[in-house]
């Protein structure tokens, strides 16, 4: 990754995605939208699989990756085993049998495997992000993540 990455994401659920896809590829033959029933993306959220940020609102935004946020307005632990970690559109979330590409937006991250805290702002349609290392790969959120 470096500094200052920026991607356009378009998208139609008003969420924006962040995943390892190796972590899933257990929901692959589960229905598209699985992750639209709140319980079941709170849990994904919380085991630390996926970090879904719901942006209020479907359309464009533009994602500016940084090495770490001096004052993010959320924090969600995330593993990473793959090396790999795509950032896009809530539609594009494993499931339906279809896992994400970039084709209609979106971007492929690589990292090293690990822990990570993905700290996250959001500006009108423009959103930041950052990947900082830690130890902690879990979340203990009760409700569904905003930005």
């Amino acid at each position: 990754m470096t500094p200052s990455t920026c991607v356009k994401i378009v998208t139609g659920t008003a969420i924006l995605c962040v995943f390892d896809p190796a972590l899933l590829r257990h929901k692959l033959e589960d229905d598209c939208d699985w992750w639209s029933i709140p319980s079941a993306e709170l849990a994904a959220v919380n085991a630390g699989q996926v970090a879904f940020f719901n942006v209020g609102g479907d359309g464009a935004y533009e994602v500016t990756l940084h090495e770490e946020l001096a004052e993010p307005q959320v924090i969600v632990h995330l593993a990473v085993v793959s090396g790999r970690v795509f950032i896009g559109a809530g539609e594009d979330v494993t499931g339906g049998g279809l896992e994400p590409d970039t084709a209609y937006g979106g971007l492929f991250v690589d990292l090293p495997a690990g822990s990570y805290r993905v700290q996250a702002r959001r500006d009108g349609a423009h959103i930041s992000l950052a990947f900082v290392s830690d130890t902690r790969s879990g979340n203990a959120f009760v409700d569904l993540v905003r930005i």
